[in-house]
């Protein structure tokens, strides 16, 4: 995948299988960053009443790999070799509409590092990541 083919990918509506399961789209991307957004609620929360960290982490690490795959030619892929979230505040279904955009830092022939971070709409800062990632040939 290409960057061409992320921007037909935005077009088209934006959402991997994964953003239909929790509910959020990719809405912009561009060299070397993409930007996902989707708004956490009730069916996001764990057991303590606010959302699970894992909502937080698909989203970076989506943001991340869509990075990546703006830097890619078309007979190449990626996937995560490892991601670590920082997790700095908490959602809730009041937190409203979030914003993770991923930003590749280094890549190289074989490996991929990306920072990310993950804010809502007034700019509060709930989680970052920094991912690895394997560039494959197809």
């Amino acid at each position: 995948m290409t960057l061409a083919k992320v921007q037909g990918l935005i077009a088209s509506g934006g959402r991997p299988p994964i953003g239909e399961t929790l509910g959020f789209q990719l809405v912009d991307a561009g060299d070397g960053w993409a930007a996902f957004e989707g708004v956490p609620g009730p069916q996001h929360y764990n057991p303590m009443g606010i959302v699970h960290g894992g909502y937080a982490a698909t989203l970076l690490d989506s943001a991340c790999g869509i990075a990546v795959v703006t830097k890619l030619a078309d007979d190449q892929a990626m996937t995560t070799l490892e991601l670590k979230t920082s997790y700095l505040k908490a959602m809730t279904g009041e937190t409203g509409k979030v914003r993770a955009e991923g930003r590749v830092i280094s890549i190289g022939r074989r490996v991929a590092y990306v920072e990310a971070k993950l804010a809502d709409e007034a700019g509060r800062l709930y989680a970052t990541a920094t991912s690895t990632l394997l560039v494959i040939q197809q």
